[in-house]
């Protein structure tokens, strides 16, 4: 027999006329536990319409606060949450949307020391991220845990859904085994993303998680969705096991969590020794100490045109070669000097150094933090972003 009260009856009388759902399908979704990591562009839909569908509660994963820059897309939060914690601006929204759901924020960096506890306390996982350690993660420990395992992922005007299930069939490893070389593929900060989108996307992972707690056959679990929002395209996939995939395969060499910044490349995997290939790191408070006190160092931002027209430290010299000509266009640069590279956070221009370096010019630092950190720390007249 179903449990849901006579208000419940009146919010959900929608489902509740539908025969693929009905009484026991609002119940078992009031039943179920589901984690959203992540409330950014895309756990802000996922989390809006499961509330608002009567999932029974609700885990929140974020450590971050909510940023001006995120309210173009990341509809859960208003001008007046700026500053607060995410999963508190969430909580108190999803509460007022829906409160006879259960909301339990988690304002923690999800890890390989607390994901097995904290995911495995919940039904199914929905990834609303933007980076491929957490993605790796997330992945892995729902093989360990048994747990579905709904992914989404935006970029510009692309986007992409599918459901990973390594009981029955593939998991995120299965195609994509090994991650992209560190700033080869940027995140939405960098490459942009359409308002819009993320929206879409998850959305789909949302109609996704329902289908998956209402026990439907035909979710996307073996096929991947592709989106091409500015042509209005869907492609789809066919997904199939891998046999040799690491952690779901006949013999899996993963049988617990991993560093996954060191296995994504963005740590060195030994960090108490030095790591001879390290790009040495500036400040820009201590480059701006270099500047005034007349010191000759070149600065190249390396970000794409838009970005250098956006906010750029021209006014300090700073010249532009984008990160895909660096190669091509280092007989620019004098090998002798010293030369700062900047980006908009600082991987690309870590990559930047990297090639460099081995080109020749051994007198090449990072600006750590990028434009963003000169912006808060050396002249707010610089536009973030």
């Amino acid at each position: 027999m179903h449990d849901l009260t006579r208000a419940e009856i009146a919010r959900y009388s929608r489902h509740l006329v539908l025969a693929e759902v009905g009484w026991e399908g609002q119940a078992a979704l009031k039943r179920a536990r589901v984690a959203v990591v992540g409330t950014g562009g895309l756990g802000s839909p996922v989390a809006l319409y499961l509330a608002a569908a009567g999932v029974g509660t609700l885990g929140l994963i974020d450590f971050d606060v909510v940023d001006v820059t995120n309210l173009q897309r990341q509809v859960l939060f208003g001008s007046a949450d700026v500053g607060r914690e995410k999963v508190a601006a969430a909580a108190a929204r999803l509460q007022d949307a829906n409160p006879h759901v259960g909301i339990e924020p988690h304002p923690v960096r999800l890890t390989s020391a607390n994901a097995l506890e904290i995911l495995g306390a919940y039904d199914v996982v929905v990834d609303g991220t933007d980076n491929f350690p957490t993605r790796y993660l997330v992945n892995d420990a729902c093989v360990l845990l048994g747990r579905p395992y709904v992914y989404g992922s935006v970029l510009r005007f692309e986007g992409q859904v599918s459901v990973f299930d390594a009981r029955t069939g593939p998991c995120y490893r299965c195609l994509f085994r090994e991650p992209p070389p560190p700033g080869l593929v940027p995140g939405c900060a960098e490459g942009g993303v359409l308002g819009v989108l993320p929206g879409i996307i998850g959305s789909v992972q949302a109609l996704e998680t329902i289908k998956v707690i209402l026990g439907k056959p035909d979710t996307l679990a073996g096929r991947i969705v592709v989106f091409d929002a500015l042509r209005f395209r869907w492609r789809e996939l066919r997904l199939r096991k891998h046999p040799e995939c690491p952690v779901c395969g006949a013999q899996p060499s993963i049988t617990k969590l991993i560093d996954y910044d060191v296995f994504c490349g963005l740590a060195p995997a030994v960090p108490d020794e030095p790591d001879p290939a390290a790009i040495p790191e500036v400040t820009p408070a201590e480059l701006k100490q270099r500047l005034d006190a007349g010191e000759p160092v070149t600065i190249v931002d390396v970000r794409a045109p838009l970005e250098w027209e956006l906010a750029n430290l021209a006014r300090y010299g700073a010249r532009h070669i984008p990160l895909e000509q660096v190669a091509e266009r280092a007989h620019e640069l004098d090998p002798r000097a010293e030369i700062v590279l900047y980006c908009r956070s600082g991987v690309r221009s870590a990559a930047a150094a990297r090639q460099l370096r081995s080109l020749g010019f051994p007198h090449v630092w990072n600006l750590q933090g990028g434009i963003v950190r000169w912006a808060h720390d050396v002249d707010r007249d610089v536009a973030a972003y």
